[in-house]
């Protein structure tokens, strides 16, 4: 059978949805031999986020980077020599649908440009692979609740790629909002102040020698190779990114989302403009967006957002973190893994508290134990995190506040809103209504 045959059937039975799925099931391990049994894991993506998957796996007991895949063959060099030197062998594709294909793969890694993240995972979950994705995990709000049904359905160990929530401290920080450190917490403010530097202005050229242009666009509009839409960039282009508020912001926003308790809002308002450079980035790289929840709590609950691309002050030390309001105090969360509490009027210090954890070692630990339970990640969280990035971009884009009905998915009274909940796939790189 050739390669190309190969990846035509492969995508017909992702496309033909459940049925195709459920017969695609079992083509890795269903159920583990023991602690001593080998995790072989691949990654999808080997630019940025790539290799920081590639030193937490190496960190791991007895797990094995037995493949990687890249639309860019000049990726794969470093990553062989590293694993080489190790000890080990590792398979290469160019094409993420022959590597599922692969009886040997245990799990994969997904670290693709967001535009892929969801089709990504769900194929992975069809052929029966556990699956570790970024932030966030999808493009839209769409292909994300499709990522979650697939999840649901096919059984396996899904972590979404919010690290915070591995992290003691952060953990503890939650329990004590929950416990009433700060009283009755009513709002929070996510901040990613992120030094983003002009872009510039870039020609449509020829794709790069090595590079299946094609299956790097996968699922977004067919358009001519620009450098500037490539490598990194492509978080500031609508067609593949998500802007800053789904780049570093979605960790802010999904800590704000954590701590407050709350899902997905009644009313969303947004205002954002391309300010300070006149260069190639399409999404706003200054935003302010605000969440509404009116039920929630005592009295109601909001949650704001902003991000800002350069000169800033910072907030009680925090340029990127969350700070949540109480009727007693509040609390700054710095980092990643830092948190202090200031209480009453002056401000007293209260708790305060810093440790990491191991977000790949979770993962791997759930998948040995076969238990998707016990991910501190769930993908169902990373989507709720995501959704509302994607809400508030479009309240941005359109310039005008909505009403989100989440019993209907919908914007109430919006149909032109309603339409970007969603995206015009490419065929054949297509999020199937039936996963």
């Amino acid at each position: 059978m050739s390669k190309e045959v190969s990846r035509r059937n492969f995508v017909r039975g992702a496309a033909m949805g459940a049925a195709a799925g459920a017969m695609m099931v079992g083509t890795s391990k269903t159920s583990w031999a023991g602690a001593n049994d080998k995790v072989r894991v691949a990654i999808i993506g080997l630019r940025g986020r790539g290799r920081d998957h590639l030193k937490g796996l190496l960190g791991q007991k007895n797990v094995e980077v037995a493949a990687v895949c890249d639309i860019d063959e000049k990726q794969f060099g470093s990553y062989v020599k590293q694993l080489e030197k190790l000890g080990g062998k590792p398979k290469t594709y160019k094409d993420m649908r022959e590597l599922f294909q692969d009886k040997d793969i245990d799990a994969v890694t997904v670290a693709t440009p967001n535009h892929w993240h969801s089709l990504a995972a769900i194929w992975a979950l069809q052929a029966g692979k556990h699956v570790y994705v970024e932030k966030p995990c999808s493009h839209n709000v769409f292909e994300g609740a499709k990522l979650v049904e697939a999840a649901q359905k096919y059984g396996k160990v899904v972590q979404h790629g919010s690290q915070i929530r591995s992290n003691p401290s952060m953990q503890e920080a939650i329990r004590l909002l929950n416990e009433g450190v700060i009283g009755e917490v009513y709002m929070a403010r996510g901040l990613c102040y992120r030094w983003r530097d002009d872009i510039g202005k870039k020609a449509d050229g020829p794709v790069p020698e090595g590079v299946d242009y094609n299956m790097w666009l996968g699922p977004a509009p067919e358009r001519p190779f620009n450098p500037n839409r490539f490598h990194y960039n492509w978080h500031y282009m609508w067609d593949y990114g998500n802007g800053d508020i789904g780049n570093q912001g979605v960790h802010q926003m999904d800590v704000a989302r954590w701590g407050l308790g709350v899902e997905l809002p009644t009313k969303v308002s947004g205002m954002g403009r391309k300010l300070i450079f006149d260069d190639d980035k399409e999404v706003p790289n200054v935003i302010t967006t605000a969440y509404d929840y009116p039920k929630a709590g005592k009295m109601g609950k909001m949650l704001v957002f902003e991000v800002r691309p350069w000169c800033t002050n910072d907030e009680q030390g925090a340029k990127v973190g969350v700070i949540f309001y109480g009727d007693k105090g509040y609390m700054v969360i710095d980092s990643y893994s830092h948190y202090k509490v200031y209480l009453g009027e002056k401000g007293e210090p209260g708790p305060e508290n810093s440790q990491e954890g191991d977000h790949y070692g979770n993962f791997i630990e759930c998948i040995r134990a076969n238990d998707p339970s016990k991910v501190n990640a769930p993908i169902r969280e990373g989507h709720l995190s995501s959704a509302l990035c994607h809400l508030g971009l479009i309240s941005v884009k359109l310039n005008r506040d909505l009403t989100y009905d989440e019993a209907k998915n919908e914007f109430t009274g919006d149909p032109e809103a309603t339409a970007m909940l969603t995206r015009k796939y490419r065929d054949p790189f297509v999020v199937p209504e039936n996963v």
